[in-house]
């Protein structure tokens, strides 16, 4: 393609060039991880960074590890100044990057974590995060990742990391265009935690009578689910799922598979008998299967609302099922632990107006969390044409 050049990182500008990351870091700062044995608690210590301290968003610093002088002092060259990168290189979520915060400053890091300190005068800091966490930063990452307890990159191999190199201007272009969607990631990730945060609110309040709808009033009574449904587990195995499949098949997992037969027509709650034990749940109405080991809750008497009862389980189910799960190579649930399960209720139509009003908030959850996802495609696909340079921004 005219003005593009083959390179070691792929397809680039004419008049880019590639570096290694060693070259654009502060002098005396190299790529380094800090402290493996963070030893007792100190409440007066500085401050270490774990990779779980901001694997999903940043922690509060007081749910931070804190240790003693004598740690700090052995690990100075480990220190963190904001606006460093930081990386995880052990672990699950290796690879993740965060640029430090002001509140981080001398802070120590942890040995899951590395700094990068980029020099402003090489490159611009938050392009180099756009490169690490790009298809072209995640190749290298795979490539020297090194596996053993847990998946372990070494900050010598780090330091090697080619990185596609425009000039100063169209990396801070490139960085500002990338950060306007991190933005938006950000505010929308924020949006989900609060709306979440305010349907569980509301599941406490209307599922146990402390807030009433309005129009509404009497007594609440308790019901137990084997008086209320019929349960039953299904028939089929893994093998039957077909990926194009016209039904529904609900499988051992949150994932729903699809399968060309239907053995169920109508409302149910599906919740597995292994694995997830008391967390995973469905709700559905209509043509559906489900696997041998997945319990079917359906047929509810005329008093009950089956969706009311889904979002009662939801609340409620994971402590019986904890206590009277069967201990063995993948905890189970047996046919009594549901039917003793026992939950108050209203009169019916209380309950199809509460359940109403959770579901509306599950759907405006579903949504936002449909348009995180399709935000964080459309940032994938903005790193893949900027840092390769088939979109220009100057």
């Amino acid at each position: 393609m005219p003005g593009y050049t083959q390179t070691e990182v792929g397809v680039i500008p004419e008049e880019w060039e590639v570096k290694e990351l060693s070259a654009l870091l502060e002098q005396s700062r190299g790529i380094r991880y800090g402290i493996v044995q963070p030893g007792k608690y100190d409440p007066r210590g500085c401050l270490m960074l774990r990779s779980q301290d901001y694997s999903k968003g940043w922690a509060n610093p007081d749910d931070m590890h804190r240790v003693n002088s004598l740690l700090e002092n052995q690990y100075r060259n480990a220190r963190i100044r904001s606006s460093d990168l930081i990386m995880t290189i052990v672990g699950a979520g290796i690879g993740q990057v965060e640029v430090a915060p002001p509140w981080l400053d001398g802070a120590i890091l942890s040995r899951s974590t590395a700094r990068i300190a980029i020099d402003d005068k090489q490159a611009a800091r938050r392009f180099i995060a756009a490169f690490l966490e790009s298809p072209i930063g995640t190749r290298q990452i795979l490539n020297c990742q090194k596996e053993a307890a847990q998946p372990v990159v070494s900050c010598r191999d780090l330091a090697k990391f080619l990185v596609p190199y425009p000039s100063p201007p169209e990396q801070r272009a490139i960085a500002g265009a990338l950060g306007d969607v991190d933005a938006l990631l950000g505010a929308l990730t924020q949006l989900i935690a609060k709306k979440r945060g305010l349907k569980q609110a509301a599941m406490q309040q209307l599922l146990t009578g402390q807030s009433r709808l309005p129009g509404f009033s009497g007594e609440w009574e308790v019901k137990r689910l084997g008086d209320v449904s019929a349960i039953k587990t299904g028939k089929k195995n893994n093998e039957d799922k077909i990926e194009d499949g016209q039904y529904p098949f609900f499988v051992r997992s949150q994932t729903v598979e699809r399968i060309n037969s239907y053995s169920f027509e109508g409302e149910a709650i599906l919740v597995p008998g292994e694995g997830g034990i008391g967390s995973i749940f469905h709700y559905t109405n209509g043509r559906f299967d489900y696997h041998q080991r997945v319990y079917k809750i359906s047929d509810f008497t005329a008093d009950v609302c089956g969706a009311f009862v889904f979002f009662c389980m939801k609340q409620t189910f994971s402590k019986q099922a904890t206590r009277n799960s069967v201990k063995a190579t993948v905890d189970s649930l047996r046919l009594p632990t549901f039917r003793e399960f026992e939950f108050l209720a209203p009169s019916v139509d209380e309950q199809a107006a509460i359940a109403a009003v959770l579901s509306d908030m599950d759907a405006e959850l579903a949504a936002l969390e449909q348009r995180l996802a399709k935000t964080r495609a459309l940032k994938q696909g903005m790193m893949q044409e900027l840092l390769t340079g088939r979109t220009r921004l100057v």
